[in-house]
């Protein structure tokens, strides 16, 4: 799953995350809601290639935490 924007480096999703919820989609057939949880989020957004990883909390469609 992606957050809504398409962040660079891990550190500026886990700091927009620290200022506020981020939204959150699944693309493809198994979004673009995704359920509450812990998921993996990735980015950038494809089709560029992936550069990091994170452990994310989402809560209301909307990522509350990463890591």
């Amino acid at each position: 799953m992606y957050s809504r924007e398409n962040f660079r480096t891990k550190k500026a999703l886990r700091a927009a995350v620290a200022a506020g919820p981020v939204p959150a989609y699944q693309p493809g057939p198994f979004g673009p809601h995704v359920p509450d949880g812990t998921w993996a989020c990735e980015g950038p957004h494809f089709p560029e290639p992936h550069r990091w990883y994170a452990t994310v909390t989402v809560e209301g469609g909307n990522i509350v935490a990463a890591k």
